[in-house]
C-alpha cells in the first residue's frame, strides 16, 4: 500500500490498530492515506469511506464537520482543536505536519481522542478524591501519626475460663514472639481483634506501630492507595507531597488485615508480593520500598471455600495460613458468659454511674441465650440494659427475656412451681435427648445443633443422659 511505502514502516498498520487514540494520515495535498481502527470507533466512519478521498471533499459532503488538515498544510504548524463530530462525540484533535529533508510537508498526522472518556475518568477521580477525604483523618499520615499510633494503648482483654479460651491463650503464647503470619478466623463478634491485640502486646514488636485495616470498610478503588500509598501527582486529586501507605506506617511493627476475605483479587496479588519479597511499590512509583512488617489476618469467612470458588488466591491463603487460630462462637463456650457479663457490667456501671445487678434467674436466661452476634452482641445488649435501667436496679428474668425477645412457650412448666433453673435444665435435657435419639452419635448431634462435640458430652453427663449405648 502507498502509505506503508511513504512511511517506510514495515508493520505500521498492525501497531496503529492497537492504539487507543484515532489516527488519520493524509499526504501534502490532503488526500487520505490511512485511518486506524480507533478512528473508526470514535468517528463512526468506515475506512473505505475516507481512505483515498480528499479532506476538502469529505467536508463538502458533510462527513467532516471540521478538519485541521487544511490549516496544517497552510500554516505548516501543529494545530490543536476540539470539535463535535457528526455522531455527537466531542473529540480533541491534534494535527501535526511531517517534513522531508528539504523542509517540505510530506504528510499530515492527525490524532483524535474521545473527550467523553477523559471527562468520565475525571469524574471518577473526583469521586475517588471525595471518598478518600472521608477515609483519611488528615491529608496525609506522616511520621507524627506513626508516633501517635505507637503510643496509642491497645486494650488487652481475653476473658473466660472455658477450655476453648484456654486453648486460644495457649496458642497466643506459642506464636506471639515468633515472627510468623497468623490467620484468625471465627464468626463476627467472637473477639478476633482482641486476640490480635494479645499477639501484638506479647510480641517482640509491642513497642512498634500496630496498624489495623478493615478491608471491608474501605472502598475497593481506594484500598490500594490506603495500603501502599502513592507518589506526588500519581493521579488527579493526589497530594502534591505524596502519601505513606499503611504498610509503610506499620514498618518494623505489625499490621492487622481484618476481613481479609473482602480484599479484591488484584490486590491479593500485590499482598502476596509484600509477603514474599518484603517490599511494596507506591501508586505512581517505580522504586520498591523495603519493609519489615508482621502480618496478622482475620476473617469471619471461610477462606478455603472461597479458594475453591476462585474468589481468593490459593497461594495467598497458604502464605497466611502459617499459624491459624479459630475462635469458637459464644454459644459453644457458655461457661464464659458469666465472666464476660461481670466484666462488661462493671465497665458500664462505672461509665454511667450506676450499680446494676442481675438476679440469679435472670442470669440463667442470659446464659441460655444463643448470642448469634457473640461477644459484641452481649456487650452491646449489656450497655443498652444499663442505660435503660434505674441506677440501682436488680435485673429480673422477665426484663432479660423482653430485651432478648425470648418467649416461653411451655406455660405448664412455668406454672408447675419448679425453679427456673430446673425448668431450663428440663427443657435443655429434652432437646438434647431428642437430638441424641434422632441422630444417634454425639458427633452428629454437635453438627446439627452447631455446638462442639465436647459440649454435647459435658451437657449429657450434667443432665443425666446416658451415652453408653451411643456410638460417639
Amino acid at each position: 500500500m502507498i502509505y506503508k511505502k511513504d512511511l517506510e514502516f514495515y508493520d505500521f498498520e498492525r501497531i496503529a490498530d492497537i492504539l487507543y487514540d484515532g489516527i488519520y494520515i493524509s499526504d501534502k495535498h490532503g488526500k487520505t492515506l490511512f485511518v486506524n481502527k480507533a478512528y473508526e470507533r470514535i468517528t463512526g466512519l468506515k475506512k473505505e469511506q475516507v481512505v483515498g478521498k480528499y479532506v476538502d471533499d469529505l467536508i463538502e459532503t458533510g462527513l467532516f464537520n471540521y478538519a485541521v488538515t487544511p490549516d496544517v498544510i497552510k500554516t505548516k504548524k501543529q494545530i490543536n482543536a476540539t470539535s463535535t463530530i457528526h455522531n455527537g462525540v466531542t473529540v480533541l484533535i491534534t494535527g501535526t505536519p511531517v517534513f522531508n529533508n528539504k523542509g517540505e510537508i510530506e504528510l499530515i498526522v492527525v490524532t483524535n481522542r474521545d473527550m467523553s472518556d477523559l471527562l468520565r475518568i475525571e469524574n471518577e477521580l473526583k469521586k475517588s478524591k471525595e471518598q478518600m477525604k472521608i477515609v483519611e483523618k488528615t491529608e496525609e499520615k506522616n511520621i507524627q501519626e506513626i508516633e501517635h499510633l505507637r503510643k496509642k494503648s491497645v486494650e488487652s482483654k481475653i476473658i473466660g475460663e472455658s477450655e476453648e479460651i484456654k486453648n486460644i491463650i495457649q496458642m497466643i503464647n506459642q506464636v506471639a514472639k515468633l515472627d510468623v503470619n497468623v490467620l484468625i478466623t471465627g464468626e463476627t463478634g467472637v473477639g478476633k481483634e482482641v486476640v490480635s491485640n494479645e499477639i501484638y502486646m506479647n510480641s517482640n514488636r509491642h513497642n512498634k506501630p500496630f496498624i489495623k485495616v478493615n478491608c471491608a470498610a474501605i472502598p475497593a478503588n481506594l484500598l490500594e492507595a490506603e495500603l501502599f500509598g502513592y507518589e506526588k501527582g500519581a493521579f488527579t486529586g493526589a497530594s502534591n507531597k505524596g502519601k505513606l501507605g499503611l504498610f509503610e506506617l506499620a514498618n518494623h511493627g505489625t499490621i492487622l488485615l481484618d476481613e481479609i476475605a473482602d480484599m479484591p483479587l488484584d490486590l491479593q496479588v500485590k499482598l502476596l508480593r509484600v509477603i514474599q519479597q518484603r517490599e511494596i511499590t507506591r501508586i505512581g512509583g517505580t522504586k520498591p520500598v523495603r519493609l519489615d512488617v508482621r502480618i496478622i489476618a482475620a476473617t469471619h469467612g471461610d477462606l478455603k471455600e472461597l479458594v475453591s470458588k476462585g474468589k481468593f488466591r490459593e497461594d495467598l491463603y497458604y502464605r497466611l495460613y502459617v499459624f491459624p487460630i479459630y475462635i469458637p462462637p459464644l454459644r459453644v463456650r457458655t461457661s464464659d458468659i458469666e465472666k464476660l457479663t461481670d466484666y462488661f457490667l462493671t465497665v458500664y456501671n462505672n461509665k454511667y454511674g450506676k450499680e446494676i445487678t442481675f438476679k440469679k434467674d435472670a442470669l440463667l436466661v442470659w446464659e441460655s441465650y444463643s448470642w448469634p452476634g457473640n461477644i459484641r452482641e452481649l456487650q452491646n445488649v449489656l450497655e443498652r440494659l444499663v442505660i435503660i435501667s434505674t441506677p440501682s436496679e436488680i435485673i429480673t428474668s422477665s426484663k432479660v427475656k423482653k430485651l432478648l425477645n425470648i418467649e416461653m412457650d411451655d406455660k405448664e412448666s412455668i406454672d408447675s412451681g419448679e425453679s427456673y433453673k430446673r425448668i431450663i435444665e428440663s427443657f435443655e435435657k429434652k432437646i438434647l435427648q431428642n437430638a441424641i435419639d434422632l441422630y444417634g452419635t454425639t458427633r452428629k448431634v454437635a453438627e446439627h445443633l452447631k455446638i462442639d462435640q465436647s459440649t454435647v458430652v459435658k451437657k449429657a453427663k450434667k443432665l443425666g443422659i446416658k451415652l453408653k449405648t451411643i456410638n460417639n
